[in-house]
């Protein structure tokens, strides 16, 4: 009974959905209050009935009701309770359901904290997430209901979860990625509500700037989960494999980066408008195309779900609708956005500009190089691989001009400014980088030139982000937002410096051993002390005990070979070591005929500043949305809005 009510409440969803879709929009557009003043309810109606939905969904799992094929599909008795929950989103249907969830609560978000905004302006956002429901409500009721019962065959245990998800990452990495991915919609929903109503000012952008700094930080840390996970759960000691569903998360990060950079110019000076409007509408159609990818089963990825088809092509065909509706209304109404300000080619304004291009040109790089491999091979021209060395290379290059103009745009002034006033500023960061670059390659031996170009390119952007922090005087009167973009390059700069030293400084090797061997690897000592039978909740596996001798320090390393009984499969579990300046790996592999193992050993140096990188990004977005004057614009706009009202009376 309970799947029943689950599936019947979706089913209302969807009727609620359509009407959020039109009826606020047409009362918007002909003034009718009446149907405006629906938008608000009809959102909190459509998110208790998907959080119904979801909840009987999380009770099926928790209950084992194996009558729900997904359920049967993707759980087991065996399973502990906590990836029993997680499970619902471990496969297609479920995770589309959370999609969905999320994004109705991105929408009851919209609605209960724009109260201060004009009703009309509301109602035409909250119809355009409504229209974005219709979408994803439709295709999980028709293709992939998760709510779908095994009868008349009844299973009396499920097939369990993949053992790949059978982890603390997948109970916070797929809700954490899809609050980024959905969060998107809201910065594309304001922006065609922008465009249907002609109305595109700095109040506009200042209103649609926390809410995209919450995707994004809900992206940035997405990512980056996904990106600790792998490192510790796949036993390749890899943080980044420019897998194609990776990238399908890159993209929208990449165009929302450069969306949060562009609706700042847009705040402050009142430019860069028709940009903005379609970086918006570029960062959620990515969303879109990576949930394109994912489910369409083009894709032969360990991310990817194995979806028929006929889902793919639903997906494609919403995709079109959506993304070619927008860019239609965009070509239409964009070139009525003009910019009121003028600038000088050496400002603020163009410096942003610049590194908006080339984040852009990055995500065309991204995009070319995930795609171009489906369409060879649909095409007949057979299979070529675009992989790591081409990635690594191009954003390499990219990169650098970007690092150095992200630290020199905050010294500028908006409008026009003089590269004398700040030269003095800009020969120190230099001395001071291209120093920190020759202690490294005298002192340390680090001889590579883009690890010590990277580490340089650091030392650059916090250089001068002291130095902006300084000019402006009483550090206690910058705003949150001020704080939050110095964090935010900091943050930059630790993952540069992070992704510089690992990629080149890391050293590995692979070696049998049996107990009691021991292997040099840089000045650190591996032993292998034993390895011993441990067994699971559903598992069993061997477990080795590595000692790292290092000086004086002793290490203890666990590593695991887990075999999963349900589904026969075996995982690698990483036994590390993490330090603030290196991490000690182990990953341990079959056993050979004559009783050792091979064993895979890796000393990573600065791994963890990547994703301390993201974490201060993170906190970043979190800064920019606490600052008080997205708060004050609001008021300020309704007194606006009054005064005017006042002054036409008189």
């Amino acid at each position: 009974m309970i799947p029943e009510i689950g599936h019947f409440a979706l089913i209302l969803a969807l009727l609620f959905s359509i009407a959020q879709a039109i009826f606020p929009l047409w009362g918007a557009q002909k003034n009718h209050a009446g149907l405006v003043s629906l938008a608000r309810p009809l959102v909190i109606g459509n998110f208790i009935l998907v959080s119904i939905s979801l909840g009987c969904l999380v009770w099926a799992f928790y209950t084992n009701d194996f009558s729900v094929s997904y359920v049967a599909n993707n759980s087991n008795s065996l399973l502990p309770w906590y990836f029993k929950i997680s499970a619902v989103w471990g496969a297609h249907e479920g995770s589309l359901l959370l999609w969905i969830w999320i994004l109705s609560l991105w929408s009851i978000g919209v609605a209960l904290f724009s109260r201060q905004l004009d009703d009309e302006d509301v109602a035409r956002v909250i119809a355009v997430m409504g229209f974005i429901a219709v979408g994803f409500l439709a295709f999980i009721l028709i293709t992939s209901n998760p709510f779908e019962r095994t009868f008349p065959h009844f299973p009396v245990d499920g097939h369990d979860l993949n053992p790949l998800l059978q982890d603390f990452g997948l109970i916070i990495h797929p809700p954490m990625l899809y609050m980024g991915y959905v969060g998107f919609s809201v910065a594309f929903a304001f922006a065609i509500a922008a465009l249907i109503s002609g109305k595109l000012d700095a109040t506009w952008a200042r209103w649609t700037r926390p809410w995209t700094l919450a995707a994004w930080g809900f992206l940035t840390c997405g990512i980056a989960l996904g990106s600790w996970w792998a490192y510790y759960e796949l036993g390749w000691g890899g943080w980044w494999f420019w897998d194609p569903v990776e990238n399908a998360s890159f993209m929208p990060w990449l165009a929302g980066t450069a969306l949060i950079h562009s609706l700042a110019v847009t705040e402050k000076r009142n430019s860069f408008k028709s940009w903005t409007l379609l970086l918006a509408i570029t960062a959620f159609s990515l969303s879109l195309l990576g949930t394109f990818l994912v489910r369409s089963g083009i894709l032969v990825s360990v991310h990817a779900f194995a979806s028929d088809p006929e889902r793919g092509l639903f997906i494609l065909v919403y995709l079109l609708i959506v993304i070619g509706g927008a860019l239609t209304l965009y070509a239409a109404r964009a070139s009525k956005m003009e910019s009121s300000h003028r600038f000088t080619l050496f400002s603020r304004e163009v410096l942003l500009f610049i590194n908006n291009i080339l984040l852009i040109v990055a995500l065309v790089v991204v995009l070319l190089g995930t795609l171009l491999p489906l369409v060879h091979k649909e095409i007949g021209l057979g299979s070529i691989s675009i992989g790591e060395p081409f990635f690594n290379q191009i954003f390499a290059y990219l990169f650098v001009p970007f690092a150095l103009v992200l630290g020199i745009a905050p010294l500028v002034r908006w409008k026009q400014d003089k590269l004398p006033r700040n030269k003095s500023k800009l020969f120190i960061a230099l001395g001071l980088a291209t120093l920190f670059a020759l202690t490294c390659y005298f002192i340390y031996a680090i001889d590579h030139i883009w690890t010590l170009l990277g580490v340089s390119l650091a030392v650059w952007i916090v250089v001068l982000t002291l130095f902006e922090i300084m000019q402006n005087g009483n550090l206690r009167k910058l705003p949150l937002s001020h704080w939050g973009m110095v964090m935010g390059h900091v943050g930059f700069a630790f993952l540069i410096a992070g992704i510089s030293l690992t990629q080149f400084g890391s050293v590995e090797k692979d070696v049998r051993m049996a107990v009691g061997d021991k292997v040099d690897l840089g000045r650190y000592i591996f032993s292998l002390d034993s390895v011993d039978s441990v067994a699971g909740p559903n598992y069993s596996s061997y477990m080795a005990t590595v000692s790292v001798k290092h000086d004086t320090a002793l290490f203890k390393l666990f590593a695991e070979k887990r075999f999963y009984q349900v589904q026969s499969s075996v995982m690698t579990e990483a036994g590390i070591d993490p330090g603030f300046t290196r991490d000690l790996y182990v990953a341990l592999g079959e056993q050979m005929s004559d009783g050792s193992w091979a064993v895979r050993v890796y000393v990573k140096p600065f791994v963890r500043w990547i994703w301390l990188g993201a974490i201060f990004m993170c906190f970043a977005a979190i800064l920019c949305i606490a600052d008080r004057r997205y708060k004050s614009v609001l008021s300020l706009r309704k007194a606006k809005t009054s005064t005017d009202g006042l002054t036409k009376a008189v």
